[in-house]
C-alpha cells in the first residue's frame, strides 16, 4: 500500500460492533505486500441499506460483512452468486462499476481450513450453533461429501436449520448421541470475555476426532484446550479466518493472495 490519494481504492468491513475486526490489519498488509493500491478500514454500521447507497455514491471497491448484516444486505444488492444465494447470507461485496455483486467466503474459509488436517469426504460433521456461520459451514461440508449433524440449545432454530441443510438435527442435551469426526464451534461461546464457557461437555470430546472452533478471541479456547487433552485434533478460529479474507481479496483484486503474510499477520496480533 502506497501513499493514500485521489487515486488509492477504498474497500473496508461494515458490521455493529466492528472495533474489534482483525480484517483491516490483515488486509493491509497483504494489500502492502502485493502493491495494490488499497485501503481497508472498520465502519460501525447500523442501517445496511443506507450502507449499500453510500457505497455507490462513495465508489468503495469491496466491503467484508460480518454481523448483523450478512442477510439483511441482500436485497440491496444487484447481484449475488449461487454459494451466497444458497446459503442465504453474503459476506463479501465487489463493487463492479456499480454493480454490487455479494458472495459468501465462509464456506470456502472453513472447507479450506478443515482440509489442511483431514478429508471431509464421508465424515460425519458435528456443527454447534445455528446462525449464518453454522449455514456456511454445513453447505460447505455437504458440497465436499460429509455428513452433517446440527447440535443447538434452541430446538426451533436449529431444527430449521437442519432441514434447510438436509441434515440431522440433536438438541443440546443430547449431544452426545450425535456421530462424530468433526466438531465445528460456530457460535460465540467460549469468546472474549466470556473464555471460562464451553459450547459442549467434555465428555462428547474423543481422541480420533478432529475439532475446529472459529472463535479466534482467545486463540485457545476451553473448547480447544480440552479437546487437546483427550488427545484430539485442533483448528483455531485463524484458519477459517484467513482462508475466507483470502477469496475476499482475490475477489477484489485478481491476484494471488499472500496467504502466509496474512496468517502470520494475525497470529502475531493475537500472541
Amino acid at each position: 500500500m502506497g501513499p493514500i490519494s485521489s487515486e488509492t481504492l477504498v474497500y473496508g468491513v461494515i458490521g455493529n460492533p466492528v472495533g474489534h475486526s482483525l480484517s483491516p490489519l490483515m488486509h493491509n498488509e497483504a494489500f502492502r505486500k502485493t502493491g495494490w493500491p488499497g485501503v481497508y478500514l472498520a465502519f460501525a454500521v447500523s442501517d445496511a441499506a443506507a450502507a449499500m447507497t453510500g457505497i455507490r455514491a462513495l465508489n468503495i471497491k469491496g466491503l467484508s460483512v460480518t454481523i448483523p448484516h450478512k442477510e439483511a444486505i441482500m436485497p440491496c444488492l444487484d447481484q449475488a452468486d449461487e454459494v451466497a444465494r444458497q446459503i442465504g447470507a453474503v459476506n463479501t461485496v465487489v463493487n463492479d462499476q456499480g454493480r454490487l455483486i455479494g458472495y459468501n467466503s465462509d464456506a470456502y474459509g472453513a472447507v479450506k481450513a478443515l482440509s489442511e488436517k483431514t478429508s471431509i469426504k464421508d465424515r460425519d460433521v458435528v456443527i454447534i450453533g445455528a446462525g449464518g456461520a453454522a449455514r456456511a459451514v454445513g453447505y460447505g461440508v455437504l458440497k465436499e461429501g460429509a455428513r452433517v449433524h446440527i447440535v443447538n440449545r434452541s430446538e426451533q432454530k436449529g431444527r430449521r436449520l437442519a432441514r434447510s441443510l438436509g441434515a440431522d438435527f440433536y438438541p443440546l442435551s443430547q449431544v452426545s448421541r450425535a456421530p462424530r469426526d468433526i466438531l465445528v464451534n460456530t457460535t460465540p461461546v467460549g469468546m472474549h470475555p466470556g473464555i471460562g464457557e464451553t459450547p459442549i461437555p467434555q465428555e462428547f470430546l474423543e481422541k480420533d476426532m478432529l475439532v475446529m472452533d472459529i472463535i479466534y478471541n482467545p486463540l485457545q479456547t476451553r473448547l480447544l484446550r480440552a479437546a487437546e487433552k483427550v488427545g484430539a485434533r485442533t483448528i483455531d478460529g485463524v484458519a477459517m479466518f484467513v482462508y475466507q479474507g483470502a477469496m475476499q481479496f482475490e475477489l477484489w483484486t485478481g491476484l494471488a493472495a499472500p496467504v502466509e503474510l496474512m496468517k502470520k499477520t494475525v497470529n502475531y496480533k493475537l500472541c
